[in-house]
């Protein structure tokens, strides 16, 4: 789809819809330009999929979500309200559509093909934290000492072993050792006896992204940034030579350029700027536990698609993929589906007593692969679709997308993430 010309010079005041990891983060880099930056939120900062989630950073693991195991589990599993991965029976046409381009996407070739775009943003990951943090932000990801993904026995662990060395041969690194059950249980004595075999990974980080997005946004705020929470952006005009902003009770706002990070409501407005890819909400599931062991690193149940994670005094238990709209409410079935998949797994977990149970939207595309860059106007750019890694990847994004909104010219990195494609 044709774009309309370049703005004639950088912006100097820009408009960010949604205050997640993704909005914040470009928020952010965009005032390491100098610019002035507003955010919009249509509830709290980190209201969407930012607060409740595993907290992992973890570039070696970031995939494509549609992947061929969804061909292999099969649909007529995912139907189940007990399954990992939930679909709720519903003749809403966007979800048919994406689906359709969900389940043509979860092959092999077109894995591979989606696993080669990712990994120049995934190898830039991890130095966009360091400079958050070399620019002041109050919160510090943990490095991860014994990141495990424990399994029943080593059959199972093949999966993920092949996963890693297609990783490899995307030209990604991740180190891994391969671990006995006795030897994973005597690095994390929280393990059950029925962990058989293990993968101990290399380079990993974690963080408890509620703290860490506060954080972010108390610095964007410091230096001088306006957020107005509470405030839901209702329309986006297109001018020739800036944008408007409609929101709720307001009057409109002129700005230079509009960033749209709304994460799963990013197509809503996006649609009117040529954004035809479907941004579907796949809800995750977290509650908090406490534990007689308490794990200083996270935890990962591949079979079981549970993560779990230490924040404070207790262990953070996350898991499914529920495709539903993103205001739905929070389905128990969901949380006892996680509660019945992790029992088997940990030991000296107290399950029956949960604290903070929660459900996000993450914002998933139907190739798994996010939209970063300017839309069919020059002056409207989206940042989402990220799927389970917006926290991996908010800070690399904000940084290469300011980047470009600053410059004009887009990094080699953002190319497979076309908005428009």
């Amino acid at each position: 789809m044709a774009r309309s010309a370049a703005p004639d010079s950088p912006p100097r005041r820009v408009a960010v819809v949604g205050a997640g990891m993704i909005g914040l983060s470009t928020a952010w880099f965009l005032q390491e330009f100098g610019v002035e930056v507003t955010v919009y939120e249509r509830g709290q900062v980190a209201a969407g999929a930012s607060w409740g989630n595993a907290g992992w950073l973890t570039p070696g693991l970031a995939t494509p979500l549609p992947e061929p195991a969804v061909l292999k589990y099969g649909l007529r599993a995912a139907f189940s309200p007990s399954s990992p991965v939930y679909v709720p029976p519903s003749a809403d046409p966007r979800l048919l559509r994406f689906l359709a381009g969900f389940v043509r996407h979860s092959t092999a070739g077109r894995w591979q093909r989606a696993m080669d775009a990712l990994v120049p943003i995934n190898r830039r990951a991890l130095a966009g934290f360091d400079a958050l943090a070399a620019g002041g932000v109050q919160a510090r990801p943990v490095e991860a000492g014994a990141f495990l993904a424990a399994y029943r026995g080593v059959g199972e662990r093949r999966v993920l072993i092949e996963e890693i060395e297609h990783i490899h041969g995307a030209g990604q690194k991740l180190e891994y050792d391969l671990l006995s059950g006795d030897e994973a249980r005597a690095l994390v004595p929280a393990l059950s006896g029925e962990v058989g075999a293990a993968v101990r990974l290399h380079g990993q980080r974690f963080l408890d992204p509620g703290r860490f997005v506060f954080a972010l946004a108390d610095s964007v705020r410091g230096r001088g940034g306006d957020i107005r929470t509470g405030t839901a952006v209702t329309d986006v005009r297109d001018r020739a030579r800036g944008v408007d902003v409609l929101a709720a009770g307001s009057a409109h706002e002129p700005y230079d350029v509009v960033v749209l990070a709304g994460g799963a409501w990013l197509g809503d407005l996006g649609r009117s700027f040529g954004v035809r890819a479907v941004v579907q909400a796949g809800r995750g599931y977290s509650f908090s536990v406490p534990v007689e062991h308490l794990p200083a690193d996270p935890l990962y149940f591949p079979a079981q698609r549970v993560a779990c994670t230490p924040l404070g005094e207790r262990l953070r238990v996350a898991g499914t993929m529920e495709f539903r709209k993103p205001g739905a409410p929070l389905d128990r079935r969901r949380i006892r589906a996680i509660v019945e998949a992790a029992r088997p797994m940990l030991r000296g977990a107290d399950l029956e007593a949960r604290q903070d149970e929660w459900v996000g939207s993450r914002p998933c595309t139907p190739d798994g692969l996010p939209l970063i860059g300017a839309t069919r106007s020059p002056r409207v750019f989206a940042a989402g679709g990220h799927g389970m890694w917006g926290m991996t990847l908010g800070p690399a994004t904000g940084q290469l997308l300011a980047e470009a909104i600053v410059t004009g010219r887009r990094p080699a990195e953002l190319g497979p993430f076309d908005p428009l494609r």
